[in-house]
Formats: C-alpha cells, sequence, structure tokens
C-alpha cells in the first residue's frame, strides 16, 4: 500500500487533479481519479485501482465471451486489477509471468514462468487469452502471436492491449538478432511491476498494421475496437481482438 502511494503522489499534479462518478466495467460504480493530465495510467479506479486500459479490455472481453466464468482462460500476468477480475470470478484460469531467472514452465513461488514466444502449454488448451501492455516488449511477436494461436482452440479468442496509434505503420525501435541487441530509435522504457519503473525495453510502437502481423501468426479475423474512455476526462482505448 505504501509503494502504490508514494507512487501517486510522484505522478500526481495537484493543479489538474480530478474526481468523477462513473461505472467501471470490472467492479461497477465508482469514484474515478485523475492524478495529471498528460498521463492515461493517471486515471484510476478508486475501489478497484483500474486504469483505462484494463477498463477498456475488460469490456471488450465481457461483451465477446459469453458464459466466460466457465472458460478455460490463459492472462499473461499474475498481478493487476483485470487479473483480480479474472481470478475471483473464473472457473478455469491460467496465468504466468516471465522471470529471467527462471525457465518457461518452472515455478517462482506460486507463479508459472512462462516466455510467450515459446510457451509449455500444449496445442488447443484455452478458449480466451489476454494481456495487456505486454507485446510491445516481446523481442519477436510474430512468434509469440504464433504461439497465442497455437494455444487456444478452434473458435478461440485473444484479447490484448498494447500502446496503439492511428499510425498505419508499427514502428521497430530494437530487435534482438543471434543474442545480440540492436538499437534502431531512441530508447524507450516502460515500467514493469516485476522489474520497476522505466526498466523494460520497448521493442516496438504498433500503427494499425498489428492486423497484418497477426494474420502471419494465423489469425485470420481481426477487428480493433476502439473503447470510449468512461469518464469525460477522454483517453479512449483500443482493443484487440483476434479470433482462430
Amino acid at each position: 500500500m505504501f509503494r502504490v502511494i508514494k507512487q501517486a503522489l510522484r505522478m500526481m499534479k495537484w493543479k489538474e487533479l480530478g474526481i468523477e462518478y462513473g461505472k467501471c466495467s470490472m467492479c461497477g460504480k465508482t469514484l474515478f481519479i485523475k492524478l495529471r493530465n498528460d498521463d492515461i495510467s493517471a486515471i484510476r479506479c478508486v475501489r478497484c485501482r483500474a486504469s483505462v486500459t484494463s477498463m477498456a479490455l475488460a469490456s471488450v472481453f465481457k461483451k465477446l465471451v459469453p458464459n466466460w466464468e466457465d472458460k478455460e482462460i490463459y492472462e499473461l500476468s499474475s498481478r493487476g486489477p483485470f487479473f483480480k477480475f479474472l481470478h475471483k470470478r473464473a472457473s478455469h484460469l491460467t496465468y504466468s509471468e516471465y522471470f529471467d531467472d527462471v525457465t518457461p514452465g518452472a515455478y517462482k513461488g506460486a507463479v508459472q514462468c512462462q516466455d510467450v514466444q515459446e510457451l509449455t502449454y500444449a496445442n488447443d488448451s484455452f478458449d480466451v487469452c489476454t494481456c495487456t501492455e505486454v507485446f510491445e516488449h516481446v523481442p519477436d511477436d510474430i512468434k509469440g502471436f504464433s504461439q497465442m494461436y497455437r494455444v487456444l482452440k478452434p473458435g478461440g479468442l485473444f484479447l490484448f492491449t498494447v500502446p496503439l496509434s492511428a499510425h498505419k505503420q508499427t514502428v521497430e525501435r530494437a530487435r534482438l538478432s543471434e543474442g545480440e541487441l540492436i538499437i534502431l530509435e531512441r530508447a524507450e522504457y516502460h515500467d514493469d511491476h516485476i522489474r520497476g519503473a522505466g526498466n523494460v525495453l520497448c521493442f516496438r510502437n504498433y500503427g494499425l498494421d498489428i492486423v497484418e502481423r497477426l494474420s502471419l501468426a494465423g489469425f485470420k479475423n481481426t477487428e480493433i475496437i476502439l473503447v470510449k474512455a468512461p469518464t469525460r476526462w477522454g483517453y479512449n482505448r483500443r482493443v484487440v481482438v483476434a479470433r482462430k
């Protein structure tokens, strides 16, 4: 709790602070707080701490996956409001993290390590796969998308978010070549609940051609859904939906 308060105080700009009543797609009627104007992560649900991004994913998930509580679901995280939303109600939830010092398939404590580029699960294991802001950090995202396709059952859904611009083309910022990291654009780093603030390299900034990238992995029917923000402060988010 102290860490959360400390982070909030670091982000806050008192003159831009705002509170608004509304409805969270995960926990219902709530208050939203805005800590500052220039950062989407600074808007949160007071009850469940969900961000605009998590709420957008949950909104689409609930609409497209009827009776989801009984589905086989795989989530690429073991923390956060969206994970807690799934964990509380899903009967069959598999989840994982990527740990640098753990072999994929092995466990660190109670959490399994998985590398999305080389998942250890069997073919056709899940009805739904989900993740929030993950694939911009995957060195070979096509390989990762192919693995998500492989572990989904026929007719399964892959629902996820990434920072996604309205530009047509994805901008490659970095790549791995035979184990060597090559920086193509100015290095960009994001926050991570395991590695800390500003410690996770962003390999790319996605454009609308993410649909074509998913098709290379086998997905035949992909759409980008624009979800209206739950507050008057804006920050609509795009959710990617790929069908096997």
